[in-house]
């Protein structure tokens, strides 16, 4: 299926749609998950128009990791979690729903149950003060 430039995710790219910001840099923006498994979930995606890992410039893919690995230590730093899990899903067979390449960044707490995908919006409010706090630890 070729790239559909209208995903959610190349909206928050091209600012159609508001997002709680971490990071950006040349390459990749990283911002809060609105649907969060919890506190703290937040999400990197490369700014190039690739759906899924198997599409993007080995360069560009190196720059999400280092992306994603700046953002998770952040997670960790601020929600103090006892595991932090990376998850990267290819097509919807591996139950990707967004088909923009994008890494979940998920503090995981003891006895919590683990679902990819939440069932509800949070509340704006409480992402962007996560946002303001993760912003902080980066730096």
């Amino acid at each position: 299926m070729p790239y559909d430039p209208n995903n959610v995710f190349a909206r928050i790219l091209r600012g159609e749609i508001p997002a709680h910001t971490i990071l950006q840099d040349a390459h990749t923006l990283a911002f809060m998950d609105v649907m969060p498994q919890a506190p703290g979930h937040a999400l990197v995606i490369p700014k190039a128009p690739a759906e899924s890992l198997f599409d993007l410039d080995p360069d560009v893919l190196a720059a999400t990791i280092r992306s994603t690995q700046r953002v998770a230590k952040a997670v960790r730093s601020v929600f103090n979690p006892p595991g932090v899990m990376i998850a990267q899903l290819n097509g919807a067979g591996a139950g990707q729903t967004v088909f923009h390449l994008h890494f979940h960044v998920i503090p995981r707490y003891d006895g919590a149950d683990f679902h990819i995908h939440a069932r509800g919006m949070a509340d704006p409010g409480v992402l962007a003060e996560q946002a303001a706090r993760l912003r902080a630890a980066l730096g």
